[in-house]
């Protein structure tokens, strides 16, 4: 697992909270965390400052409040609470996999999970909506498919395919089944009401 980790864990750039224009890049590496700030001014004495870093360890990091503040300040709360997981060794492994063995893993699935796990983050959404997706799922899943139907895939777009050839009439492209009735519940709750 440790070779899904790269040189950089981390990395974010912002300016900094209104009314300040100062421009800010935090980048957490494989051992220390580096804080690269711009002084953004029009002032002429401001003009030639170079930009300032902070460097810090993992566990200087953890301790030192002040750098912890100031990132919650230009970053945010969540982007600073992430920071101090990844410093505290809590890597994200899930984020880190590379797309052709997260697409295998995907293809364990049943239809209306992929669906859902579509809707956990936008990588996954993108992921569920690739080509590359839906050409494992026509070649896997699809017992009718056969080698002929390679040409038709690539002109029409597997996911096209998918749902012109293989998918039950009885769903629709989000997996729904199309007999089920989003109003009955409302037609109960307004005859309990004594209104039709």
């Amino acid at each position: 697992m440790a070779s899904l980790l790269g040189e950089k864990l981390f990395e974010i750039s912002g300016q900094g909270p209104a009314p300040s224009k100062d421009f800010y890049h935090f980048v957490i590496a494989r051992n220390e965390v580096m804080l690269n700030m711009w002084t953004i001014s029009l002032r002429r004495e401001n003009k030639y400052h170079p930009p300032k870093q902070l460097k810090s360890t993992f566990s200087d990091f953890l301790l030192d409040k002040q750098l912890q503040y100031d990132i919650s300040n230009i970053f945010g709360e969540k982007i600073l609470d992430y920071s101090l997981s990844l410093c505290q060794g809590k890597y994200d492994y899930l984020d880190r996999i590379p797309d052709e063995i997260l697409l295998r893993i995907i293809s364990f699935l049943q239809l209306k999970e992929r669906f859902v796990l579509a809707q956990v983050s936008k990588r996954f959404r993108m992921l569920c909506n690739s080509e590359k997706f839906w050409e494992l799922l026509v070649k896997n899943d699809c017992p009718d498919y056969h080698s002929d139907m390679e040409d038709l895939g690539k002109a029409m777009g597997w996911k096209m395919t998918y749902f012109t050839f293989f998918h039950s009439d009885d769903t629709n492209n989000n997996g729904i089944n199309n007999h089920f009735n989003f109003n009955s519940n409302r037609r109960n709750s307004a005859s309990v009401n004594g209104t039709q």
